[in-house]
C-alpha cells in the first residue's frame, strides 16, 4: 500500500485507539485478562486513596444509570460506604467490573495497564520532537475512558507516547459529525485542519461531514472495507506510510 501524505495544513492529528494505534483485539487479548489477573490485588492496596474511591464512585453511578434507563446491570450494588467489612466491598467492586468486562461493556472506573503496543511509537517521537512537522499536536478520541487512555499510552513498550490532549463519547458518539465538531471546537483548530484515522468508517464519514481530513486505517481483525470505502478514503496499514510535511 502506497504512502499517505498527511495534508500540509494539517495542525493536530486525531487518533482512534482499537484498530488504529493497537490491534482490535487488544481489549479483550491484553488488557481484560491483566484486570481479571490484577484488580483485586489493586483495590486492596489502594482503597484508601481518593483515586480509587472516584473510581468506585463512577462505577456506582453507571450502575444507578443503567437501572433507570431499564438496562441489564450487576447484581451488588457499589458503594464504598455501606460496608464496614473492606473485603467483602472489594469482591463486589472486582465482581462489578468482571461482569462489565463478559458484557462487552467499556469499563469506567477501576481499570488497570498492561505494557501495551502502541503502533505509531515513532510517529508519536517524531511529532513531539523538533524535526518533522514541528506544531503538530495529537489527540486521542476513543469510547474507552480518557483516564484508561492516559494509561495506555503512558505505559506502552515504547515508553511514555502521551498526546497532546483525550476525549471519550462523553464529548459526544464516534459516529456523530457533531462530535468532531465540538472537539475541533475545544482544542482551537479549525476541522480543516485536523486529519482523523480510524479503522471505522461510520466514524470516518461523521468526521469528513463535520470537516476533517480521513484516512482509514487497514489492519488484522478489522471490519471489511468496500470497494467504494476503498476508492474515496486514503488508507495506510501502518503509521511508517504516513508522511508528515515539515
Amino acid at each position: 500500500m502506497a504512502s499517505v501524505c498527511i495534508p500540509a495544513c494539517t495542525r493536530a492529528l486525531l487518533l482512534d485507539i482499537e484498530g488504529t494505534t493497537t490491534p482490535i483485539t487488544f481489549v479483550k487479548d491484553v488488557l481484560f485478562p491483566y484486570i481479571r489477573e490484577h484488580l483485586e490485588d489493586h483495590l486492596s492496596s489502594h482503597w484508601e486513596e481518593d483515586e480509587c474511591k472516584q473510581d468506585v464512585h463512577l462505577l456506582k453511578k453507571q450502575i444507578e444509570e443503567d437501572m433507570r434507563q431499564n438496562r441489564a446491570c450487576p447484581m451488588h450494588a457499589v458503594d464504598q460506604t455501606v460496608h464496614t467489612d473492606e473485603e467483602k466491598a472489594i469482591r463486589e467492586v472486582v465482581e462489578n467490573v468482571l461482569w462489565q468486562m463478559a458484557a462487552d461493556r467499556n469499563v469506567h472506573g477501576a481499570q488497570a495497564a498492561a505494557g501495551s503496543h502502541v503502533e505509531g511509537g515513532v510517529l508519536f517521537r517524531r511529532i513531539k520532537g523538533c524535526g518533522a512537522a514541528p506544531g503538530l499536536k495529537v489527540f486521542i478520541y476513543s469510547s474507552g475512558s480518557v483516564e484508561a487512555q492516559k494509561l495506555l499510552f503512558g505505559y506502552s513498550v515504547d515508553g511514555d507516547v502521551c498526546s497532546t490532549g483525550h476525549f471519550d463519547t462523553n464529548v459526544g458518539a464516534k459516529v456523530e459529525s457533531k462530535s468532531y465538531e465540538s472537539i475541533a471546537e475545544r482544542i482551537g483548530v479549525p476541522p480543516e485542519e485536523i486529519t482523523f484515522l480510524t479503522d471505522v468508517s461510520r466514524e470516518a464519514k461523521a468526521a469528513e461531514e463535520a470537516g476533517l481530513n480521513v484516512v482509514l486505517v487497514v489492519r488484522p481483525g478489522n471490519l471489511e472495507l468496500t470497494e467504494e470505502e476503498r476508492s474515496h478514503y486514503s488508507l495506510v496499514t501502518s503509521f511508517s506510510q504516513l508522511q508528515l510535511s515539515g
